[in-house]
């Protein structure tokens, strides 16, 4: 099969580490995730921003939302590489593509980030400098079609998120964490795959049931993944800082789930951040997709709330 070329800027490339990989024997979504802000750096780099990520930078780049797209599992010892570009280019945001593949250049997961340019005293937005804007007319890219949305609508306007609101909207609690010193970056800010990582640890509090359902008819060994998502960072917490992961089942498929999570403050009530995921369950032995019967899924739709992401 042929595949597109790669984006125009070299960014992440390495492989995938077993300790990296979660029950289903695939790189685990929070490591997708810490490879795309390793992606993310250096896109500050070729779009001349130096230095961007350390405490001493005078501007860096604030991730503010991001769509992603899981397409080919990465397993043990797969070497990827990520190549990148920017698809939008505002006064002070832009849209920038991370496309990372396999070895025969197949699609992995491909991110795209809506950034911001900011200081780094308030983190306030300002415009990018000339030599920016010249970077990124060399470095721009027309979406390559595996990057698109496929079932997220990415023009819904977030949800009025926060504790109270999941908690009358009948949300479940599914995780709590503290952010600890060693989750945080250059500027005391819980860095971006630590925010996944908060909803990747507490989905068996939600999912386990519904997998084991899935399976039980065929007798397979059942695990989840996550296909599609759109993550939207709301405030960054530092370290110290408590998070509550309330969570909703918003639409029952044949073969997927679409669920809502909303990492909160429980101290102030506010979101921290909210994701919308298509998910699905498969058999970690023959790696192929279970459809729960029709009496699972009939229970699983009675768990629907309404929350958005």
């Amino acid at each position: 099969m042929t595949h597109p070329a790669p984006l125009p800027a070299p960014l992440y490339q390495g492989s995938v580490n077993t300790w990296e990989c979660d029950d289903g024997g695939h790189l685990n979504v929070r490591f997708h995730f810490e490879r795309a802000m390793a992606g993310f750096a250096h896109m500050a780099a070729a779009l001349q921003i130096p230095r961007a990520f350390t405490a001493s930078a005078s501007s860096t780049l604030v991730p503010l939302e991001a769509h992603v797209r899981f397409l080919k599992e990465a397993r043990p010892g797969a070497p990827l590489v990520m190549h990148g570009g920017v698809a939008k280019l505002g006064e002070t945001e832009a849209t920038l593509c991370l496309d990372m593949r396999h070895a025969d250049g197949a699609p992995s997961s491909c991110f795209n980030l809506r950034v911001a340019h900011v200081e780094t005293r308030g983190f306030r937005a300002f415009p990018w400098s000339e030599r920016t804007k010249a970077a990124a007319k060399r470095l721009h890219v027309t979406l390559p079609a595996h990057a698109k949305p496929r079932s997220i609508d990415m023009g819904q306007a977030p949800a009025d998120a926060s504790r109270q609101a999941a908690i009358d909207r009948g949300a479940t609690r599914i995780g709590g964490a503290l952010v600890t010193p060693d989750q945080c970056d250059a500027f005391g800010r819980l860095r971006g795959e630590h925010f996944i990582g908060r909803v990747s640890d507490s989905v068996p509090n939600l999912l386990t049931q519904w997998r084991h359902a899935a399976a039980s008819e065929s007798g397979a060994q059942p695990a989840g993944a996550v296909v599609e998502a759109r993550f939207v960072f709301r405030r960054f917490p530092r370290a110290g800082d408590l998070i509550e992961v309330h969570s909703g089942i918003v639409e029952v498929g044949e073969k997927t789930l679409r669920i809502v999570h909303w990492l909160v403050d429980p101290e102030s009530g506010k979101a921290w951040g909210s994701m919308e995921a298509v998910a699905l369950t498969f058999d970690t032995v023959t790696r192929k997709t279970l459809a729960p019967s029709a009496e699972a899924r009939a229970n699983v739709a009675k768990l629907i709330v309404p929350m958005a992401v």
